[in-house]
Parts: C-alpha cells; structure tokens; sequence
C-alpha cells in the first residue's frame, strides 16, 4: 500500500508539472484553457474557475490541458451564446473577426511558434522539474565522483597498471562526470574494447582495456566505482545538478537506441505496473536507513521519471507532443501552410489507439514479471 502511495504522489507531481507547462504557456500566448485535469476516466471532483474547469479524474494515470481549437475543433462565441469568452472579449483579441473564423483565443488561431511554445513548454517543464530535484539531493549529499576503490585480481584493470583512487575521465570518445556514467557505459557497450583515461596525482593516463566475462555471465572491466560523494559550493551544485538531468536523458535516448537496435527485449520494458514495483521495492531498501533516506530515493526515482517523460514525450510519434511539434514545423517549412486539420487529427488519433495498445501489452508484461 505505501509503495502505490508513494508511486500516484510521484505520478502526481510529475503529471502536474508537465501539463502546468502546457497551461502557462497557453495562459501567456492568450489561448482559452477550457479544463485542466490530473488523471484520465470519469470525473470525481471538479470546479469551475473562470473560463476553466479544474479536474481530479478516476484512473491516476495521466492528465491533461485541454485547450479551444487544440485539435482543430471550437466553440464560436455565437454557438457559447456569447459565452464563449468568459474575460472581456478584446483581452482575447475578439474584436473584428470575420464570421465563422477561429476566435483570436483559440489554439489554431495563434501563430505557429506560440502553438510551438506551449506544445514543447509540457516536456521542457519535465526537465525543469527533474532539475530542481537534483538540486535538492546533490545540495543535501553531493554528487558522486569517479574515483575507484578496488580494482580485481585478473581482470584487465588490473593487468593495464590501474588501482585504487584512479579517477576516470574518459572512455573511449565520451567525457566522464560522475561514477554512474562509468557504469551505463560498460552496461550499455558489453563486450567492447574500451580505451579508458585516467587521472593520477595530477597526471593523465590511457589504457586499453578488453572486457572479461564474470561469473554471471557478465562482461567486466576489472574496477569498482567508490561511491564518494563530494558535495561542492554553489555552482558546483548548480552545474552538477543540470548534469544529472543530461544524465538521464542521455541514459533514456541510449535505452531506447538498445530497444530500436533488438539489444533489448519486451521483458526488459517496464510500464506503470513495473514503476510501482520498483518504487515499493526502492522504498523497502531504504526504509531501514531511516526517512531522509527514504526521501532522497523517492526523489531519485522521480528525476528519473521526470526526465525520461520529457524524452518520451518528443519523441516524434502521433498523439505525443512530439509528433504534434513535427506537425507545427511542417508548417513553419511550408511558410505558414497548415496540414489539413482533418488529417492531422486523424493521424493522431490512430497513434492514440496504438499507444493504448502499447499500454495494453506492457502492463500485461509488467504483471507477467513480477508473477
């Protein structure tokens, strides 16, 4: 019961935030929010304020900013019986427009790169929130450098002359911040040679190093990470916490290569089912280190989350908003030409359908996994 407590808060904030993106920027380029919403299905609570209704909804899954013209459809102020407008007309730019033409507060009626803006502005505000987060944990423990402790007997570290208190700075083409890149690297290209450089007492080394399998069948460099963190002054909390947001984007885009590229298999995707699991079985872990502990993992899970809904999101796929800003910039290529809103729907409506199905399938998997 606590972890699916836990997971909806989780869900919660990160749901909020993304759409919170999607109101202001709305709100700002003067388009009418007709419903703001957290969770999908039927309504259980809702209120009206000002032109728009705020909803708590059934299923806590989701959440959404549903805004006149969003989808090529809206309301004439002569169909709302001159409702429609619920501010002063001219606040919205109503004044002058011709019969039966958009309302100047409608999304279709604003300029492509203010439908740009708030589109773009849900992902973006995932990024933000996952920032902020991180500056919380790395403000409060620091981050974690990478700088070995232990390097093992046979392993190719070893025989390359590397030892204890090595920091690595790069493998092979990509710059090293933190240990954790270490890790997903060697996770991400097992099996590969890997020319590492190191730092030591001021000076730069570069070794070749050949993966060995473990006994679990695993492919090993031959080190283990130490797990320090050092908590820095105030711009090195600033830096490393953006740092740890292009961590997770860089770790999210790189695990969806391995999934495209068949390196991944549908046993390895987790949906909503699987994240509850995680964060129940994360919070068990930590429970016996005490609350702050507690806390500081709840937060590391929703940095993760946060970031990859971000990634997820623009992705370039119809009914994300993705695939609606690939929408919006054919429009910019075409010098202002819209895509038939008809067929744009249309396009985005058979994504929806598949992405339910895709939904269907991985929490089917999830609960195939935990059984």
């Amino acid at each position: 019961m606590v972890s699916i407590i836990l997971a909806l808060l989780i869900f919660s904030l990160i749901v909020i935030f993304h759409e919170l993106g999607h109101f202001l920027l709305a709100k700002r380029g003067g388009i009418r929010v007709n419903e703001f919403s957290l969770g999908m299905g039927p309504t259980l609570l809702s209120k009206q304020i000002g032109e728009t209704r705020y909803c708590l909804k059934l299923l806590p899954f989701g959440g959404s900013c549903m805004m006149e013209g969003e989808d090529g459809d809206y309301e004439t102020e002569e169909e709302a019986g001159g409702e429609a407008l619920p501010q002063a007309g001219a606040a919205y730019g109503a004044e002058n427009r011709a019969p039966g033409e958009p309302p100047a507060y409608s999304f279709g009626a604003k300029s492509v790169w203010t439908r740009i803006s708030v589109v773009a502005a849900g992902p973006i505000f995932n990024f933000i929130l996952a920032f902020f987060l991180a500056l919380f944990i790395i403000g409060s423990i620091g981050y974690d450098e990478p700088v070995l402790v232990d390097v093992m007997e046979g392993y190719a570290a070893e025989e390359a002359g590397m030892q204890a208190g090595d920091r690595i700075v790069r493998m092979n083409d990509k710059n090293i911040h933190v240990y954790r890149e270490v890790s997903t690297y060697v996770q991400f290209h097992q099996g590969e040679t890997v020319t590492v450089t190191y730092e030591r007492d001021g000076e730069q080394h570069t070794v070749v190093l050949e993966p060995r399998q473990g006994e679990d069948g695993s492919w090993l460099l031959g080190f283990r990470g130490s797990g320090i963190r050092t908590k820095g002054n105030i711009l090195q909390t600033i830096y490393y916490s953006a740092y740890e947001v292009k961590f997770w984007i860089s770790t999210t885009i790189q695990s969806l290569g391995m999934l495209i590229g068949g390196q991944v298999g549908a046993d390895d995707i987790s949906g909503p089912v699987g994240i509850v699991n995680t964060i129940g079985e994360t919070y068990e872990a930590s429970r016996q280190d005490g609350a702050f502990y507690v806390w500081l993992n709840m937060l590391n899970m929703s940095i993760l989350l946060s970031a990859s809904l971000g990634v997820m999101n623009l992705l370039p796929l119809p009914a994300l908003d993705g695939g609606r800003l690939v929408f919006l910039f054919l429009e910019v290529i075409r010098r202002g030409k819209k895509v038939d809103p008809e067929k744009e729907g249309m396009v985005h409506f058979v994504g929806l359908m598949l992405l339910m199905v895709l939904m269907v399938f991985v929490m089917f998997n999830d609960f195939r996994n935990i059984l």
